[in-house]
């Protein structure tokens, strides 16, 4: 099938953006899709800010009262909605619109004028029109911003998806995409393409959520997002009044409608792309059939389904917590006293060792590292001194890898440093764990939570440990997972959710999108530092033509990639806010301090304490 996604500006005259569907529409129409997805908020214009003047001192929500609202949101059997209907029909494909929605019918039926201080009930939902005019699905938005919720109401249900004959589609809107849980419920039903509707002014959906969703997932992705100004002139209240958020201070110049829409691959790969933010359209040609829950690309290069390997067992308790916010903590200021209270240190130095050596010579080299190093932890690869994994499904061998385990905890720790610590993966008792040692030895295990085929022998635990661990500088909460465990984003949440400030992930590194979109997503929408290190690994990648508005694999150039791992560090104060002092705006509201692993020794600091600040930047994106 051949999707399109289109972007384009919005305003607050519902007739004048009914116009600019239809012309969108008859834009995108010319490539001859099966599928046009559109952005969120098409008949109307909301930005997810207060708007504040500087003279007045005043705040204002983003209508003028709910009356307003109501006045712009549609009805279902409206005029608006029926001539998206004529236009589905009209060029013989589906169509994605998002959209406000009126849902209390009786305030219709009402002579008299509401009180604009009352809330109505409006849903922001995402409608599928199909080839014949119908409207056949509808997926109100689950997840809204704090802005949002002054005029519009949520899902009260999980979503459905919606089955076509080219496949089986899910809808997806705004911050919905924002963590793993509403994707992964559609991909649970077997949504082979996410339709995905968003009104952003960051760039922080199209280079890491967005694809983190696709390839967590294995599924298709077509976003579409807005452009031009968030902000409609007539809500500066004074001329050359300076319009703002009164809670971050965002000047109005960077309240525009990024675009980047695009449509992306189930391992990540951005088949087509809108690099700029300027009205326009993109399609690709994909196969769903690619994608079925019964496929192969539903598996591993191991071989591992990501699928089944779930274990919803170990994330029931957490089941609730889940799908909301995490819990508000307010950062720290370096001359807070709650850091002498809490002795959460404000910096720790880490470190990836990658030794290229095997057996004890492994164990030597590993030695000689550390007596010349001072970093607080040394991240090492999952069972770093194995060359060659396979080797385990042998029980002889096995139990030598246990001797030598044994043999390497002892080595490690008689040069380690107090308050310095090893995190890698050994087999202990017969199966393979993650493990803290220390200058006494044996601190800490993390028994492997899911299978995988790499590692099919072993048996697996119950349970996230999450470990105090005392540094010179204070303490910090740490949890350890290893094999596939971290790329799993329930167990992830699981760990968060019990205030870690950093994850340690031994890891085998299995496809380049791990480093690219997933453990990079678990460290930023879980708001933890994250060091991650694996063996390197070469992988052919398809190289794209770089033609926007074409099927981009007409033509396939393959190219080698070495991948590896990373540490993932947070800003100790909020990202945007830091942007807004600096005068420098990147283009991302909650950006991660990314440093690849690189060759054998990769050092960094981390910022353990602005993991106590669960509040995530990205809440104002839409």
């Amino acid at each position: 099938m051949r999707v399109a996604v289109s972007q384009f500006a919005t305003s607050l005259n519902v007739q004048e953006n009914l116009a600019t569907c239809i012309r969108m529409i008859n834009e995108a129409a010319v490539c001859e899709p099966s599928l046009i997805v559109l952005p969120e908020f098409c008949n109307t214009e909301f930005c997810n800010t207060l708007f504040y003047n500087e003279q007045l001192c005043n705040a204002q929500p983003w209508y003028a009262d709910h009356n307003e609202a109501w006045d712009q949101a549609l009805s279902t059997e409206g005029p608006f909605l029926q001539t998206i209907a004529e236009q589905a029909k009209k060029h013989d494909c589906y169509i994605v619109i998002n959209v406000t929605l009126r849902r209390d019918l009786l305030r219709d039926l009402s002579s008299n004028k509401q009180d604009g201080a009352i809330k109505s009930n409006i849903s922001v939902t995402s409608c599928l029109f199909s080839p014949l005019g119908k409207l056949i699905h509808q997926a109100d938005k689950q997840v809204l911003t704090r802005h949002e919720k002054d005029f519009f109401s949520s899902a009260n249900k999980a979503q459905d998806i919606v089955t076509t004959p080219f496949g089986k589609l899910g809808l997806l809107t705004g911050n919905d995409s924002m963590t793993f849980a509403v994707s992964r419920d559609l991909a649970m039903q077997g949504t082979q393409l996410l339709c995905h509707s968003i009104n952003s002014f960051a760039l922080d959906h199209s280079n890491l959520h967005g694809p983190a969703r696709a390839c967590e997932n294995k599924v298709f992705l077509a976003t579409a997002n807005k452009v031009g100004s968030l902000i409609t002139p007539k809500k500066i209240l004074q001329d050359k009044s300076v319009l703002c958020s009164a809670q971050d201070d965002i000047p109005q110049a960077y309240f525009i409608g990024v675009g980047q829409s695009q449509i992306v691959s189930p391992t990540g790969k951005v088949l087509a792309k809108i690099t700029n933010n300027e009205e326009g359209f993109v399609f690709a040609d994909i196969d769903l059939a690619e994608v079925g829950m019964e496929s192969n690309n539903k598996r591993r290069p191991d071989g591992t389904d990501l699928i089944k390997q779930r274990r919803p067992e170990l994330y029931q308790a957490q089941t609730a917590l889940i799908n909301i916010p995490l819990p508000i903590k307010q950062v720290p200021q370096p001359d807070d006293k709650h850091i002498q209270e809490s002795k959460v240190p404000v910096t720790a130095n880490v470190a990836i060792f990658a030794t290229y050596k095997s057996n004890e010579t492994a164990i030597e080299d590993v030695c000689y590292y550390i007596e010349n190093n001072l970093s607080d932890i040394i991240q090492l690869p999952e069972l770093f001194f194995l060359a060659d994994k396979t080797l385990l499904n042998n029980p002889e061998h096995l139990a030598t890898v246990a001797c030598l385990s044994q043999q390497l905890i002892n080595e490690i720790s008689a040069v380690l440093r107090p308050f310095q610590y090893v995190c890698t993966s050994l087999v202990i008792e017969g199966k393979h764990q993650a493990v803290l040692i220390s200058e006494h030895g044996l601190f800490a295990i993390q028994q492997q939570l899911h299978f995988c085929q790499r590692y099919q022998w072993t048996a697996l635990g119950d349970e996230v440990n999450i470990i105090e661990l005392p540094l010179e500088q204070g303490n910090i909460n740490v949890a350890m997972l290893t094999a596939d465990d971290a790329n799993i984003p329930e167990i992830v949440k699981v760990a968060a959710l019990s205030d870690i400030h950093v994850l340690l992930v031994p890891f085998d590194i299995q496809e380049p999108c791990e480093v690219e979109y997933s453990l990079l997503a678990r460290a930023v929408e879980n708001r933890i530092c994250l060091v991650a290190a694996s063996r390197e690994k070469s992988f052919a990648i398809d190289l794209p033509t770089g033609n926007a508005n074409s099927n981009t694999d007409n033509k396939k150039k393959i190219k080698s990639q070495k991948s590896t791992g990373l540490i993932v560090n947070l800003t100790t104060e909020g990202a945007l806010l830091t942007q807004w002092k600096s005068g420098k705006f990147t283009g991302y509201i909650n950006p991660p301090l990314v440093k690849h692993q690189q060759g054998k020794i990769t050092k960094a600091v981390i910022h353990p304490i602005a993991a106590c600040n669960k509040v995530i930047a990205s809440q104002n994106m839409g």
